[in-house]
C-alpha cells in the first residue's frame, strides 16, 4: 500500500498543480448562444397551404431604423389561423390598420395585419384555429397578410417557425443493373 501511495503522489501533485494553475488563469468569456430559430414543436402556417412569401424579413441594423419586421404572405382566401396555441392580447386598430396579436408564451408574440379579428382580447386560441380575416385595407398589391414574430420584444424572422428544421440525411446513390448513372 505504501508503494502505491508513492506511485500516486507525483500524479496527485501534478493534478492539483494543474488545477491551481487553471483556476488562476484569466476567465474565459462564454461564447454567445445562437438564437433558437423555432420553438418545439414547430408552428403551423397562418394561412392555408404553403403561401408564397411576397416580401421577406429584413432586420434593420438598429431598432429605430427602417426594415421589414416580418414577412408578407400571399393569400388564397382571407382566413388567418393561429400558428400556435396562445391568448389574444390585442385586437384593434394601429394607426389605420386592423391588427391582431397573439401571445404564445415563452416570450413569443405573433401579430398579423391587416387582419380583422374574430376573437377578443383575453380569448385562448389553439394552433390552426381561425382567428380573423384579412381586411380589405391594401397592404400588398394582392391579397396578403403581414406576419411578425417577436421574441422577448425583439422582432425575429417568422419563417423558421414553420420550416422543416430536421437535419438532412444523405442516402447512398441509387444503383441499377445498368451500372452507375452518368
Amino acid at each position: 500500500m505504501a508503494s502505491l501511495k508513492k506511485l500516486l503522489r507525483p500524479l496527485t501533485i501534478a493534478v492539483t498543480a494543474s488545477g491551481v494553475l487553471l483556476s488562476q488563469g484569466p476567465p474565459v468569456p462564454a461564447s454567445p448562444m445562437p438564437e433558437s430559430p423555432a420553438p418545439a414543436p414547430a408552428w403551423e402556417r397562418p394561412l392555408s397551404g404553403t403561401p408564397p412569401v411576397l416580401r421577406h424579413f429584413d432586420r434593420p441594423p438598429q431598432r429605430w431604423m427602417a426594415g421589414h419586421r416580418g414577412v408578407d404572405l400571399g393569400a388564397v382566401d382571407g382566413t388567418v389561423r393561429s400558428p400556435a396555441d396562445g391568448v389574444v392580447v390585442f385586437a384593434g386598430t394601429v394607426v389605420d390598420r386592423p391588427v391582431l396579436t397573439i401571445d404564445h408564451g415563452d416570450g413569443l408574440l405573433s401579430s398579423f395585419e391587416p387582419v380583422t379579428a374574430s376573437l377578443g382580447k383575453g380569448e385562448a386560441v389553439r394552433a390552426g384555429q381561425a382567428v380573423g380575416h384579412i381586411s380589405t385595407e391594401p397592404h400588398c398589391p394582392g391579397l396578403c397578410v403581414h406576419w411578425g414574430v417577436r421574441r422577448n420584444g425583439e422582432y425575429v424572422n417568422p419563417l423558421p417557425f414553420v420550416s422543416d428544421r430536421r437535419p438532412s440525411v444523405l442516402l447512398p446513390p441509387a444503383t441499377s443493373s445498368e451500372g452507375p448513372a452518368r
